[in-house]
């Protein structure tokens, strides 16, 4: 629906009449808080005909409300985003301090990203690598089959025996399940873990807390349910054998120093101290995502700098699972080389989601080229076919976090730099392409 003109004035529906010709912004901060609820609003608008769209929100639920009852259509949706993007490049930030300039630069491409989302729950098609610019913020690589080869030559020979490398590799892992009846055990021991070695260097919310359920059925692995007041739900997908390695992963990734972390930080600083509201909303496909996947990944390694995580899985994971902590070092050795080819998995996304290639043979690429037994590697592209290009967000965020945090000096030999850069970008509205 395209805004009706009536001479000076335009009408956009919920918006109320605008003098275009004489309205000149007075305050700055009092346009963006206008802007930033109208899009808050907006985000949720977009929720009620995408399911997976809205991932976290904790703001006023008369908001919600008054969102639910409007019922307003996508082409009035993508109207209404047009217009607040056109009405937020009209105010000046250019004296501004630089988080006010960073606030209108992040409004400005969650704005886009929302109003690409619309085009294609409306039906625009686009490609993996157009969709991921424009809901992301950021350029996916292309990487080659011979550079992953590469990686499966070296993987090869760490492996021996009969068989094929698949086969070989599943046969090896096979050793590093934990037990169903140990994992919540193990998975609260990371966790508690995870937390102790944060709250050295971050102060948390004195009522951060979370919970922890274990759920089937699903295409992922973890997910973190951020509901509010510094409280998360971490769901563990127990669909599929978890591997030792997951234990810290998990941990780390969906809660300490990671999603967990991530959301009631913002919450803190951003929506309770500077109030802005834009934060109380979080829509999952958008630029916000690469940033909380890149440092929920970063995190591991911020949390568990060099050698220190393969040291303390080995002296109390391994033995809490049931595990050979001499065969510790090997693993991850193995492990270190196999996660360099999770690019091929994004490779495997922009084939199958550009119509390249069929669901079996994404199926077959993926047990060919991660080296994912086929269930695990159906599950993956069930992942592709609900969340399409967000499979970026986890690699290439991670690629372009730990570079934006190393070029200003948060090296692995200077942890407290490490962590404090780390914080400055969980509280920030910083965006994809402003890590470059």
């Amino acid at each position: 629906m395209d805004p009706s003109e009536h001479g000076g004035y335009i009408f956009v529906p919920s918006f109320g009449i605008i003098d275009c010709g004489t309205t000149e912004i007075k305050s700055q901060h009092h346009s963006m808080n206008q802007i930033a609820e109208r899009y808050v609003k907006l985000v949720l608008a977009v929720g009620e005909h995408d399911a997976d769209y809205v991932d976290a929100y904790y703001g006023p639920e008369d908001w919600r409300n008054e969102v639910q009852a409007s019922k307003k259509t996508l082409p009035v949706i993508e109207t209404e985003a047009s217009f607040l993007l056109s009405k937020l490049g009209k105010v000046d930030t250019s004296l501004a301090e630089e988080p006010i300039q960073l606030r209108k630069q992040y409004l400005t491409k969650q704005l886009q990203s929302l109003i690409a989302r619309v085009e294609i729950l409306r039906g625009k098609k686009l490609s993996f690598d157009d969709e991921a610019k424009q809901l992301y913020d950021a350029d996916p690589p292309h990487q080659s089959e011979q550079q992953f080869d590469e990686i499966l030559r070296k993987i090869d020979i760490m492996i021996e025996g009969k068989g094929t490398l698949i086969q070989r590799y599943e046969g090896y892992r096979m050793k590093f399940i934990i037990p169903i009846e140990k994992l919540d055990k193990v998975f609260s021991a990371a966790i508690a873990e995870c937390r102790a070695r944060t709250k050295k260097y971050i102060e948390l919310p004195s009522v951060e807390s979370f919970k922890v359920e274990y759920v089937k059925n699903k295409s992922w692995s973890g997910y973190n349910w951020y509901k509010g007041n510094s409280y998360s739900i971490i769901q563990v997908n127990t669909d599929l054998p978890i591997y030792i390695d997951r234990a810290v992963d998990l941990a780390a990734h969906e809660g300490y120093p990671g999603h967990h972390v991530y959301n009631a930080l913002l919450e803190e600083t951003m929506v309770k101290n500077r109030k802005w509201v834009e934060f109380s909303v979080y829509p999952l496909f958008s630029p916000q995502s690469l940033i909380a996947e890149g440092t929920a990944n970063f995190g591991i390694e911020v949390a568990f700098p060099g050698k220190e995580r393969l040291e303390y899985e080995r002296q109390v994971l391994f033995p809490m699972a049931g595990l050979d902590p001499s065969s510790a070092e090997q693993y991850y050795k193995l492990f270190g080389l196999v996660s360099k080819l999770s690019f091929a998995g994004n490779e495997t996304a922009r084939r199958y989601l550009n119509g390249l290639c069929s669901k079996e043979e994404a199926v077959s690429w993926l047990m060919s080229y991660t080296l994912m037994p086929r269930e695990r590697a159906e599950q993956r592209v069930r992942f592709f076919e609900q969340y399409r290009s967000y499979v970026i967000n986890y690699n290439l965020g991670l690629d372009l976090v730990r570079h934006y945090i190393e070029r200003r000096g948060g090296t692995a030999d200077k942890p407290a730099k490490r962590w404090e850069e780390f914080k400055n970008l969980l509280t920030s509205p910083r965006l994809p392409s402003g890590l470059m």
